[in-house]
């Protein structure tokens, strides 16, 4: 049973949700939460598998309420809703800590496919739509020169020749089958290589993985696409 904390400043929004998750045998809506202050106050007393987490509401926002939820070091993975082609706070709910997105007019099934991949560790989004959810709020991250030197961390020294390769991958947008057959290794060593290079920089899950990589200069954002 997957416990979930819906927080959405919209009551109907709110109320639609409960119905769909508590149609499902595997889910159950423990608590919701109109702002992100009780957001932060319930995650702590109800300790759910997933917080479904609004990204704008009045008093503390959603990512603030993630920040300190994640910061909180309890169990809560953090699944964020958002207009996406409209908000520009995506991709700070992800340096909050946020284990994935989907939109709000994602499909009922999407929603519970989504929260039930958080549940157990994985992000939602899949890495195409999230290297180009980081392409297109490149302007968010440190601008470095072409050619710049990585930043010198210990934790990518921890990391084998193998491993940051396969972070590198990760970064780029590569599933773990689309690693696999381009380093020729089973799928199989490949989900051992991409466990591992999280646990040793310190990841919540592939989305932080992709973070971590841009931030130390591991791969650069494509160029903004504009319309002619």
């Amino acid at each position: 049973m997957t416990t979930v904390l819906i927080v959405d400043d919209q009551p109907l929004q709110r109320y639609g949700f409960r119905m769909l998750l508590e149609s499902q045998p595997d889910t159950e809506v423990v608590g919701e939460a109109a702002h992100g202050a009780e957001a932060v106050r319930l995650a702590a007393d109800l300790r759910p598998d997933v917080v479904l987490m609004d990204i704008r509401m009045p008093g503390m926002d959603g990512i603030e309420a993630t920040r300190q939820i994640v910061a909180s070091g309890g169990r809560s993975r953090i699944l964020v809703l958002t207009t996406f082609d409209l908000d520009e706070y995506a991709h700070a709910a992800l340096r909050a800590g946020a284990s994935g997105f989907l939109l709000k007019d994602a499909r009922p099934e999407e929603l519970l496919a989504g929260i039930r991949a958080v549940s157990e560790g994985d992000a939602v989004v899949a890495p195409a739509i999230t290297r180009r959810l980081l392409d297109a709020y490149a302007h968010h991250l440190p601008v470095r020169p072409a050619g710049a030197a990585a930043v010198d961390d210990p934790r990518l020294d921890a990391l084998t020749e193998r491993e940051r390769e396969i972070l590198v991958a990760i970064a780029q947008g590569w599933t773990n089958s689309e690693i696999a057959q381009r380093l020729v290794l089973a799928e199989s060593t490949v989900k051992t290589h991409v466990s591992r290079v999280l646990a040793k920089i310190g990841a919540r899950d592939r989305v932080q993985a992709v973070i971590f990589a841009y931030d130390r200069g591991l791969t650069r954002p494509n160029p903004p696409i504009t319309n002619r």
